[in-house]
């Protein structure tokens, strides 16, 4: 509840004065509002603890054989060959990391159009591709339904 100076007056002498009880309710109002203050910092840096925690936790190893980064890349370069209109070349880089955890090949195709592939590492299944500027077109018959590669 807030109080308005202009509702109090003395009869009479035409002073403003603020009741003492309405007082304490707005002094109450502003303790309150502190608390909800640091309550929600609280929410808030017990939100970012639990996510950041929560995000470590889920992380794979990232380091990878090279027989399981060879068959990643097999995957990689036969998926892209089978789906996409015009490749001649892929070449992969070296970072195999993934923000979220997992495996992540990057590369080149044609030497100009650089893409990142999400792997799972025990199917060796390709699960996303990010195209880059300047990625071949899927060919016709790939973009309802991913060919077989």
């Amino acid at each position: 509840m807030d109080v308005d100076p202009d509702d109090y007056t003395v009869r009479g002498i035409g002073k403003k004065i603020f009741v003492k009880e309405e007082l304490s309710v707005k002094k109450r109002y502003v303790i309150s509002r502190k608390k909800l203050g640091i309550l929600s910092s609280m929410v808030v840096v017990l939100t970012g603890i639990l996510l950041l925690t929560g995000c470590v936790a889920n992380q794979k190893h990232t380091d990878y054989d090279s027989n399981v980064i060879k068959k990643a890349e097999e995957s990689v370069e036969s998926f892209i060959r089978n789906n996409y209109e015009g490749v001649k070349t892929v070449k992969f880089g070296n970072d195999y990391s993934h923000p979220m955890g997992g495996m992540m090949i990057r590369g080149t195709v044609n030497g100009n159009a650089d893409f990142s592939a999400d792997i799972d590492t025990e199917t060796f299944e390709v699960m996303s591709v990010g195209e880059k500027k300047g990625f071949p077109k899927v060919k016709k018959e790939c973009e309802k339904k991913i060919c077989d590669y």
